[in-house]
């Protein structure tokens, strides 16, 4: 598969064919493509919230400033970044380091004491932003892989992150919504799909030194 002409097939799509539905097997894959996001330090401080009901999803228009692709595409993918990064996280990563990976304590301590330090001094706001950060990371690894199967997305910041909250009740486990990502397969008539991609020349946006 052409990597490049993948992407290049890829947009955001403005309206989902709402008959169609990826397979079981795709979004296995997505859930494990999300899973396997570069993020910094290796913490994993994000989930990934992935809605089929139709019913909670019709909800949620009314708080995505009525952007049908929310309810039209298969599923709802929601980025969502922990209300709390603390040294419980960066335990649990060390932890599951040393199960996988077999690594001596002795080796591991001195990071992970450095980290906590690190943790332990950045401001509550700083923390929330950082996260939000890797989760943009997750998004576009998330957009890339579903390129790749052709299946189509559309990122989406425009939705009220507080009133998802409080319809899914996220909160109650720790979380805050930050990133949207409806994905199925394109309809017939977006008119957005035949559209020809406007970038710049690559000559004017990479500097070879």
């Amino acid at each position: 598969m052409n990597v490049i002409e993948q992407l290049k097939w890829r947009y955001a799509t403005k309206k989902f064919d709402a008959t169609k539905s990826i397979s079981q097997e795709q979004l296995a894959i997505l859930k494990e493509a999300f899973n396997l996001t570069a993020l910094s330090y290796g913490l994993q401080t994000l989930k990934l919230v992935v809605i089929e009901d139709k019913v909670k999803r019709e909800a949620l228009v009314k708080h995505s400033y009525d952007q049908r692709q929310v309810v039209e595409a298969s599923h709802l993918l929601i980025l969502c970044i922990q209300n709390e990064i603390d040294n419980n996280d960066v335990d649990e990563h060390f932890e599951n380091v040393t199960a996988i990976r077999n690594t001596p304590e002795s080796i591991l301590e001195p990071f992970k004491n450095q980290l906590k330090s690190t943790i332990e001094t950045m401001p509550k706001a700083k923390k929330m932003d950082w996260a939000t950060r890797q989760a943009y990371i997750a998004l576009g690894n998330l957009m890339t892989v579903c390129a790749l199967e052709k299946i189509d997305s559309c990122p989406m910041e425009g939705f009220n992150p507080e009133a998802y909250d409080k319809a899914l009740r996220l909160s109650e486990k720790g979380l805050q919504s930050v990133l949207l990502l409806p994905v199925g397969y394109r309809a017939d008539d977006d008119m957005f799909s035949t559209l020809k991609k406007v970038r710049k020349p690559i000559e004017n946006t990479v500097i070879d030194l």
